[in-house]
């Protein structure tokens, strides 16, 4: 895809003069700045802004160098030039989401209310390992959408290890069994309940069940390491 001065008419000065057309010197445009947008919308608005300010929450920490590549597909080291780092602003009750990769910038924001719009903008292709022709064009619209998608995925899955209010209630409150067992609820925020949680994670790997007295020695260990 080239666009050249004969095709866009005389109205547009060219630099070359007659006889550089006739070396075969040709002037071609090249692009400035390339943006590619993906737009979702929520049957129900409420749940797309739910999703969105928990994603943002789950997500502070894309600008490091070794998360960012999980965005864009690229090795980043300590030599790579350029910032990464991940912006949160929020202008009245509207937060939206940056992430910066050199000249790139990828913006996400949930627009009108109902719909999430993840944009990414290219400043310089360069950044990419190409040209800046117009010919690049298509290039660089597949690179964004495989980067929006991917910002996508790793939301998705921070959004689904996130716990409901349901579920959380279910923790925090007593309850009653089936057979008439009784079951206290776990204060969120008490030390001795955090480092229960914490124990338990040492057991996920276990294909058989563990017992009581094993987790209480995993617990007494942790609340000394943390008091």
């Amino acid at each position: 895809m080239t666009f050249t001065i004969e095709r866009l008419g005389r109205p547009i000065p060219s630099p070359l003069t007659p006889e550089d057309r006739v070396s075969g010197y040709e002037w071609e445009l090249s692009m400035w700045q390339v943006e590619v947008s993906l737009t979702q919308v929520f049957d129900r608005p409420v749940r797309g802004r739910q999703f969105f300010e928990e994603v943002i929450r789950d997500n502070l920490d894309l600008g490091r160098p070794d998360r960012i590549a999980l965005v864009f597909d690229r090795k980043i080291t300590k030599k790579t030039p350029g910032r990464f780092r991940t912006r949160i602003i929020y202008e009245g009750v509207h937060p939206r989401l940056h992430v910066e990769y050199k000249k790139f910038h990828l913006k996400q924001y949930f627009k009108e209310g109902r719909a999430l719009r993840t944009e990414g903008t290219f400043n310089d292709s360069r950044d990419f390992g190409i040209n800046k022709g117009l010919k690049n064009v298509p290039y660089l619209k597949q690179l964004d959408r495989n980067i929006n998608r991917r910002l996508l995925d790793v939301q998705r899955v921070s959004y689904h290890y996130g716990m409901s209010n349901e579920s959380i209630q279910r923790v925090v409150q007593p309850t009653v069994t089936e057979d008439d067992q009784r079951a206290p609820g776990l204060k969120f925020g008490d030390p001795r309940v955090l480092v229960l949680l914490l124990a338990l994670t040492l057991f996920t790997n276990l294909v058989n069940d563990f017992r009581n007295r094993d987790l209480r020695s995993h617990v007494a260990d942790l609340l000394e390491t943390y008091s």
